[in-house]
């Protein structure tokens, strides 16, 4: 995918691209990296379709809203404009975890402009849980002159492949799956380097959003999808029921061979209407 910036009134807003034609993939990473962590599954559905992934304001290298505490639907808003800003009218959508709830405020708030919507996992948290994440999932971190930010982000990015939650490394929050390569590790922790002061507001605004009700309010067809070391893979049937138009499909281990392309073409099926219920 190739880098641009786009230039609003008041801010720039970095993103990346790929493909040509047909009606634009615009895609929403998850906190708290980049559109870095889109990368290869967006060259994947490129081959078909004109992709754009944005870095979500305060991640990557996009600046913060300035706004204290933004919500879902301030970022909702916001990738609207950068839309606007870049000449995208029309659009399909696809959502990973904090960006599945962005997503779902996009589709809502311009129903006219998002035609289909992809939400890769989706958080329906109950409110003593999402409470419990917002006090200790995402910490504001500054940096400082020892460095200690540059080791809390290294043992924040790694702890998150290995527990669910993170913060808690126990037993029964082991996710089983073991590192990352070490150059994917390396890529994720410098996306979330560049916005330290900021990373943290995605996560409590997604936190502390509630998508269970307005899963109910989207016109679109809606493909959930959840692959199967995804924390968030329990959330899925309950979700199904939610939604008014949804197709669901349950993926093996994204970290497997071939797993970016095998998701990549259950996307590029479902945006051409090939993928039944």
């Amino acid at each position: 995918m190739r880098r641009a910036f786009a230039d609003l009134t008041e801010r720039q807003v970095h993103y990346r691209h790929a493909g040509e034609g047909g009606i634009p993939l615009v895609m929403l990473h998850g906190s708290p990296g980049s559109s870095k962590q889109l990368e290869r599954l967006g060259d994947a559905v490129a081959r078909t379709r004109r992709v754009i992934a944005p870095d979500r304001p305060g991640n990557g290298d996009s600046p913060a809203l300035p706004l204290e505490e933004p919500t879902i639907a301030d970022y909702a808003r916001a990738d609207l404009a950068f839309l606007d800003a870049v000449g995208v009218g029309v659009f399909d959508l696809y959502g990973s975890h904090t960006g599945a709830n962005v997503a779902i405020e996009v589709a809502i708030q311009a129903p006219e402009r998002v035609r289909r919507v992809v939400l890769d996992g989706i958080g329906l948290f109950p409110p003593a849980l999402a409470e419990h994440f917002v006090a200790h999932y995402a910490p504001e971190v500054a940096p400082d002159l020892a460095g200690l930010h540059l080791q809390w982000a290294f043992h924040f990015c790694r702890d998150q492949a290995l527990f669910f939650p993170w913060f808690e490394p126990l037993a029964q929050n082991a996710r089983g799956l073991g590192l990352p390569t070490a150059q994917a590790l390396h890529d994720f922790v410098l996306e979330v380097l560049k916005s330290i002061r900021t990373y943290h507001l995605g996560y409590r605004a997604s936190f502390r959003y509630d998508p269970a009700p307005r899963l109910a309010l989207l016109p679109q067809t809606v493909l959930a999808v959840s692959g199967a070391d995804d924390p968030l893979l329990c959330y899925l049937e309950q979700a199904l029921t939610l939604i008014p138009h949804a197709v669901t499909r349950k993926l093996g281990s994204l970290r497997a061979p071939g797993a970016m392309e095998e998701l990549a073409g259950l996307i590029a099926g479902f945006l051409d209407g090939t993928l039944s219920a």
